[in-house]
């Protein structure tokens, strides 16, 4: 059972689901692409026949770059247009900068991971589908990959498939670490266009 204002909450949700994803220019194909959600399942949500999970709202939250209160109504709706990238906090403070707006495809962020005080632990493991690519900025980054562990520092490249289990950290104490991260959700890779040796690739 639902009091009257989560009824009401719900209901509006498949409208500003809709509203967030015209706003962004993603059709119902992209998105299913993008999150691996059905375009059947997606318009029923967008159309009130169905009610959203709380795991489905994450994803669409994240792949339309809102929150989970403009999806409920409960802060201001950004308005239509492209709005400028915003840091977003993770539960350990990591800051996340979007660098990308489009739903599909290679998607580029910026993360800082903030200055320890402690020795840290092994960095906790998770594995998707995808590709990822990563360059370090700045300060020393702990790759745990599979059971290969990584520390890698200002200018080190490293590239995988998601599937295999992995996960980030800061390598110790001595500040920050500032690295890009490209991710193609459907295994999507960066394509050189020069060779090592320098010179255009024709």
């Amino acid at each position: 059972m639902t009091d009257d204002g989560t009824a009401d909450t719900l209901a509006a949700m498949g409208p500003r689901l809709r509203t967030a994803r015209e706003r962004h220019g993603a059709t119902l194909t992209a998105v299913s692409r993008a999150t691996g959600i059905s375009p059947s399942t997606l318009s029923r949500i967008e159309t009130g026949r169905r009610k959203p999970t709380l795991e489905v709202l994450l994803q669409l939250a994240k792949a339309y770059d809102v929150s989970l209160d403009e999806l409920a109504g409960t802060a201001p709706v950004a308005p239509a247009g492209p709005r400028p990238p915003v840091p977003q906090r993770s539960g350990n403070d990591k800051a996340v900068l979007p660098l990308t707006r489009y739903v599909g495809g290679l998607h580029a962020h910026k993360h800082v991971l903030p200055a320890i005080d402690a020795p840290p632990m092994r960095p906790r493991q998770v594995s998707h589908d995808g590709y990822e690519w990563l360059c370090v900025l700045y300060g020393r980054l702990w790759l745990a990959l599979g059971d290969q562990d990584l520390v890698l520092t200002a200018g080190d490249v490293a590239e995988f498939d998601t599937r295999t289990a992995h996960g980030l950290a800061n390598a110790g104490p001595g500040g920050p670490v500032e690295y890009l991260i490209m991710f193609g959700p459907q295994g999507e890779r960066l394509r050189p266009r020069t060779p090592a040796t320098g010179g255009w690739a024709r």
